[in-house]
């Protein structure tokens, strides 16, 4: 056993056993449905700003996004994080928090879907929106498990699908027992781990190649200027990727759900500034240290890294941290597990709690009482589904389907297809009393309908000619940028065009606004 595995194995003991005795004391607080999923709507500032920072950058982004971006933009790529800081999550805490959490508690919304319903006096939007979670949040969820597999197979020398084995059980104890308050206070301990492992990885790779500066020229000598200058070598594709990775927060149900949740407003502004100061800390950190990923353009050839096929981005980052300190690597190896089992724990909540409460309960409730005590209970069989089909997804990707576009493509399209359907609908339901149904309706075909397109064009299914066409789907980032812009836009004049089917009683939703506190 060498020796990073030995630092690791306590670390790894003492880091479940935590996340497990959390889900086991905040068992009291999951009796009920708001309990459950929402913490009572008592959750501090604290809490609720790390829960929105982890389930915000999973491992998918310290591995996959920082590892890719960083090669193509160099260090550029920074600018996807304060992106993320500042306007994925400073101005959305500013736009949307107070707001969503005063007219969520109103209406009694629970989830994304039921707000869609008591806004805007629509069941089947509900229904479609729940459809829509349910579709595109399983692909979504799977791809957490990508980033720890090589780093886990280059310490452990342990099978993918055991690693993804243990991950979906622990996190699905911890949240089946406690619920959010669980999700919560785990998010906020694995929150403290990221922002010390980030920090300690970037100083340990700066010092591996003689310190900040010498880095950086060294990077400017070996992968050419533009990767060191301010905009990077593609300056148009870096603003999609910082518009799509950023506002896309904004229309995502798991990410708008932490502020059904908050205290008070008070709580709103204190949150605002602790999930700034994270996202700064984590995100810049991790584009920043994947900005000198081309320094190891050498190992990544010879570790077969870099082929005729093109580069192996999820191995940039690995091959970065191999020669680094036994204990840091041990560092990140905690860092990324809680990266993934944050943002795992807030997805499966989000998916199981939308299930029941918008599709489940209002079929059976019909017919016979559901109490509260059945929904805690189906949603927590459904967070059993939501873990167990993903995880398969992940070890089918790894074994039967490792070449398979189709998979990969559906992992990409999930972000974008939820921003783009949710986005618009959302936030004018929060600020513009003059939205109607059908303008929801039209966003949720628009989104969906946009990267399922791009998903076909993806596969080979179909093809465009036209330049326009060609550019939109030119990949995934793009596609979804328009389909969020897009709903932006057409929201307001599909509104203006069927005020026939606008809620009869907005002026009362928004009374609530008006309350002083």
């Amino acid at each position: 056993m060498t020796t990073t595995a030995l630092i690791t194995i306590p670390i790894l003991i003492l880091f479940f056993a935590v996340m497990i005795s959390v889900g086991l004391y905040c068992r009291k607080h999951s009796a009920s449905v708001d309990g459950f999923i929402l913490g009572g709507r008592a959750v501090g500032p604290w809490l609720t700003a790390f829960a929105f920072g982890t389930s915000y950058f999973s491992a998918v982004i310290f591995v996959g996004y920082a590892g890719q971006f960083g090669w193509n933009f160099g260090l550029a790529s920074t600018w996807i994080g304060l992106g993320n800081a500042f306007i994925g999550s400073l101005l959305a805490w500013i736009v949307l928090g107070k707001r969503t959490r005063i007219m969520t508690q109103a209406l009694g919304s629970k989830t994304m879907p039921d707000f869609f319903e008591k806004r805007f006096d629509s069941g089947k939007l509900k229904i479609f929106a729940s459809i829509i979670i349910f579709v595109f949040l399983i692909p979504y969820t799977a791809s957490l498990y990508n980033g720890l597999s090589s780093l886990f197979n280059n310490v452990f020398s342990i099978p993918y699908w055991a690693v993804v084995l243990i991950m979906a059980v622990l996190t699905g104890i911890y949240v089946i027992f406690g619920g959010y308050m669980a999700t919560a206070i785990n998010d906020f301990i694995q929150g403290i781990i990221m922002l010390v492992g980030i920090v300690a990885v970037i100083l340990a790779v700066l010092n591996d190649n003689g310190g900040l500066l010498q880095a950086v020229k060294s990077l400017g000598e070996s992968a050419g200027k533009e990767f060191v200058s301010t905009f990077g070598p593609n300056p148009v594709f870096l603003f999609f990727v910082v518009i799509l990775t950023s506002l896309g927060t904004w229309g995502l149900p798991q990410m708008v759900g932490k502020f059904y949740s908050i205290k008070d407003q008070s709580a709103v502004k204190k949150g605002t500034i602790i999930s700034t100061i994270f996202a700064i800390i984590v995100a810049g950190g991790c584009y920043f240290l994947g900005g000198f990923g081309k320094l190891y353009q050498n190992e990544m050839i010879n570790g077969g890294y870099i082929t005729d096929n093109g580069v192996m981005y999820d191995k940039v980052v690995p091959t970065m941290l191999s020669n680094l300190a036994p204990m840091i690597v041990a560092i990140v190896i905690v860092l990324v597990l809680s990266a993934s089992m944050s943002t795992l724990s807030s997805l499966v909540l989000t998916s199981s709690s939308t299930l029941t409460l918008d599709v489940i309960k209002p079929a059976i409730a019909k017919k016979k009482d559901f109490s509260d005590k059945k929904s805690v209970f189906i949603m927590r069989l459904f967070i059993v589904f939501f873990i167990a089909v993903s995880a398969v997804i992940a070890i089918l990707k790894d074994t039967l389907w490792k070449d398979s576009v189709f998979i990969a493509q559906m992992m990409g399209v999930s972000w974008g297809a939820l921003a783009g359907a949710f986005l618009a609908p959302f936030l004018y339901g929060l600020f513009w009393k003059r939205g109607t149904r059908a303008a929801v309706a039209v966003c949720f075909i628009f989104g969906t309908g946009l990267e399922i397109v791009q998903l076909c064009i993806s596969v080979g299914l179909l093809k465009f000619t036209d330049k326009i066409l060609s550019f939109v789907f030119t990949n995934s980032l793009y596609s979804g940028v328009f389909a969020m812009v897009g709903g932006l836009i057409l929201f307001p004049i599909v509104s203006l065009l069927t005020q026939k089917t606008k809620p009869q009683n907005c002026d009362e939703k928004f009374n609530c606004l008006k309350e002083k506190v």
